[in-house]
């Protein structure tokens, strides 16, 4: 109860993996507006995800039936700062119709640079995803592009980086479009730029709570201290043990640290489980209880009992993914929905033998993490056009169907403008209106120019004019892409032309549910789905996903796969800190089980073309007492229990992880300045050294990819770059 009438000041509340955090929160939000009066614009709530928002919503006004809901400010981070720079990013420069890039959108800017500046991905040394990647981390950090020039990186990525960086953020200016790390990022320069919207926004929100806390990063950490400073009433909810971001940027240390930061703050425990048996609760206290950088809490259920967790150690990866099959099959006819049930893994690529055996027995299943639906060539045409609407200095869009259906309008024509474009510093879109005044544009390319400019200016006035859904199909038929796919008798296309009977299905959805919503209000949101957002209850099939996604999911029956020895753990987790991100993940895990929880682990894997051999993961050991533990071999061994104990004890942490390899680095003593290889990270440098007592070296390491490492050299298995 403290949890939810103790509103004032700051509150840390660490709750355990299905210990009802949301109920809480909820009950705390609905308890200020009815007992204590708050009007509901005045609480900020911050959640990770749509579908999070969605559901903190729907419970808010279950309590609360008369409260129109709307009013309140729940959403994620990047919904709640597009909703503020929608009505202010005027203020920096910007006009509030700008556009967000998805990633695709991103790489496609970037392919317009390299060719500008007469050079490509090869003759830098970079892959155009791992730049993406890299100005992501830098805005996660608040680290502009003139910091990474000013650096003056000898690197070859770096290099390429303080090439590109910069390039990259004038063009998305130019095209009034935004990333989704520019939606926080913006957000702050905003207040930090315009006091007068500081104020208002600081002084809006008398309480602000934010959820998932432990995956917060720098980013996200300012935003909520700069929204919270002037009422200081913050509650943050969060659980140590189930901080698996940190390669998207999330620092643990602001949970770990928030009694620091708030010292005043009161913090509660939530350690009743509502969703597992004790059975799976018993393993995954086990397994997280190795971890150092947590805050002590142990998971309990009145659910005594259960379903014994079963472990089985397949011979081979394909015989690991009969027999999770077998097992589908077995609970299927006993009565089970294959909707509770989901297939977990560490990494995509273990997906492949999971699907092939479910087709095989012709299992329905969806594999969250595959081609997304708004990721499909003919959804991103029509919304290319919809965007465009919205934000006519759109060029990606713009570029994406001037000439889809085809229209007459070649690359040849599109450069042209492009370049007239920039030399005149006009927008793509300005350049096509004045096609006739483009060098080497002929008449009939221009009358064909002003043709595709009539249509999309007589759609921005239906866009006016109609509602929604009626808008989208008029447009759809309106561009010719309709009649372009009905034209074709090819399969690939019929099917195109169902998902666009899809896409219009889900417009409608979306007006029903949000009355009077405007073409750039849907654009936004849909722009902000997140995939495991389009995870739904409804549907029929087993659901396959990686254990990062699976993150906020639960199902009756849960196989954890691959426990192996550099798979789960990773091969990178190279250092103590990292290993305990992966136990952190393991402990995801392990929580998803309502019911049932089969783990299982092959002892040879097709890496590369043939068969590795592999031991079972620390993890296995870790769990202790409690697994009902199963062995297959390709030669039927009798002593099959004792030959898992024999594996396990081969990979005792302290044998495999931390005894140093006696044989690896033994002769080599690295400096500073030293070129390196890694087996797993690539080349880099030595950027620190530290002698230790026993004869080792701590290293510190510098990646163009991975930024940057510390590891002891014994442990390292590093070769000199020669």
């Amino acid at each position: 109860m403290e949890a939810v009438t103790d509103t004032e000041g700051q509150m840390l509340i660490l709750a355990g993996a299905g210990s009802g955090k949301t109920r809480v929160l909820t009950t705390k939000i609905a308890w200020l507006i009815r007992e204590k009066n708050v009007p509901a614009h005045r609480i900020l709530a911050i959640t990770f995800t749509n579908k999070a928002a969605k559901e903190m919503k729907e419970r808010v006004a279950a309590q609360l039936p008369e409260l129109d809901v709307d009013r309140l400010w729940i959403g994620t981070f990047h919904s709640i700062c597009a909703r503020i720079l929608r009505r202010r990013i005027d203020r920096i420069g910007y006009d509030r119709s700008f556009t967000i890039y998805d990633r695709a959108d991103q790489k496609t800017v970037l392919k317009d640079i390299l060719k500008e500046e007469n050079t490509s991905e090869e003759a830098l040394g970079v892959k155009l995803n791992s730049v993406i990647s890299a100005i992501s981390s830098h805005k996660n950090r608040r680290i502009p592009p003139e910091e990474v020039v000013a650096s003056d990186p000898k690197f070859g990525f770096m290099r390429a980086l303080a090439l590109l960086y910069p390039l990259y953020e004038k063009r998305l200016k130019k095209n009034n479009a935004l990333d989704f790390d520019d939606l926080i990022l913006k957000a702050l320069e905003l207040f930090d730029q315009d006091p007068e919207t500081l104020v208002s926004y600081s002084e809006r929100f008398l309480y602000v709570f934010v959820d998932e806390y432990q995956d917060t990063n720098r980013m996200q950490y300012d935003l909520i201290k700069i929204l919270s400073e002037k009422h200081r009433n913050l509650c943050v909810v969060g659980d140590i043990d189930q901080s698996i971001y940190k390669f998207r940027g999330a620092d643990i240390n602001n949970i770990l640290d928030f009694e620091k930061d708030y010292p005043n703050a009161k913090t509660v425990k939530l350690e009743q489980n509502y969703r597992s048996t004790q059975n799976i609760l018993d393993l995954a206290n086990r397994v997280i209880d190795h971890n150092v950088e947590r805050k002590d809490k142990v998971l309990w259920t009145d659910n005594t009992g259960g379903e014994p967790v079963r472990y089985h150690l397949c011979s081979t990866s394909d015989e690991e993914a009969q027999r999770v099959v077998r097992w589908i099959n077995l609970r299927r006819g006993e009565g089970m929905h294959l909707r509770d049930i989901a297939i977990l893994y560490r990494t995509n690529a273990q997906s492949r033998s999971f699907e092939d055996q479910l087709r095989r027995e012709g299992i329905p299943y969806q594999l969250v993490g595959g081609l997304k639906f708004y990721d499909r060539k003919e959804i991103k045409d029509i919304t290319a056009y919809l965007k465009i609407i919205v934000n006519p200095r759109d060029d990606v869009s713009l570029i994406r169907v001037i000439n889809t259906p085809k229209r007459g309008i070649g690359q040849t024509t599109i450069n042209r403008l492009s370049e007239w474009a920039a030399t005149n510093r006009f927008s793509l879109m300005e350049a096509v209106k004045d096609g006739e005044k483009v060098p080497g544009v002929g008449r009939v390319t221009a009358e064909r120019l002003q043709e595709f400019v009539k249509l999309i200016d007589d759609l921005t006035d239906l866009a006016q004019a109609l509602p929604l859904t009626e808008f989208v199909m008029e447009a759809v038929r309106k561009t010719g892409y309709e009649a372009m796919l009905k034209k074709s008798h090819q399969q690939e296309d019929r099917t195109r032309l169902e998902n666009i009977d899809e896409y219009i299905s889900s417009v409608a959805e979306y007006e029903e549910e949000n009355e009077g919503a405007t073409l750039w209000e849907y654009l936004q949101d849909v722009s902000l789905l997140s995939d495991t957002d389009k995870v739904d209850g409804e549907e029929t099939g087993v659901s396959l996903m990686t254990v990062h996604s699976a993150k906020g999911t639960e199902y009756d029956l849960v196989f954890v796969t691959g426990l192996e020895q550099g798979l789960f753990p990773s091969l990178r987790a190279m250092d103590e800190g990292e290993l305990e991100e992966e136990r952190r993940l393991c402990y995801v895990a392990l929580t998803r089980a309502r019911k049932e929880l089969f783990l299982s682990g092959a002892q040879s894997r097709r890496q590369y073309g043939s068969y590795q051999y592999a031991r079972p993961s620390v993890f296995i050991e870790e769990m202790g007492d409690g697994l009902q533990m199963e062995q297959s071999t390709p030669y039927d061994r009798p002593a099959a229990h004792e030959q898992v104990q024999k594996d396990l004890h081969a990979t005792r942490f302290t044998e495999r992880f931390l005894k140093p390899d006696p044989l690896v680095n033994e002769a080599l003593q690295f400096r500073v300045g030293d070129a390196i290889v890694h087996g797993v990270w690539g080349e880099g440098m030595v950027v620190m050294t530290q002698d230790l007592d026993d004869g080792d070296q701590m290293l510190t390491l510098s990646f163009p990819n991975v930024g940057l490492k510390k590891v002891k050299k014994s442990f390292a298995k590093l070769k000199r770059n020669a």
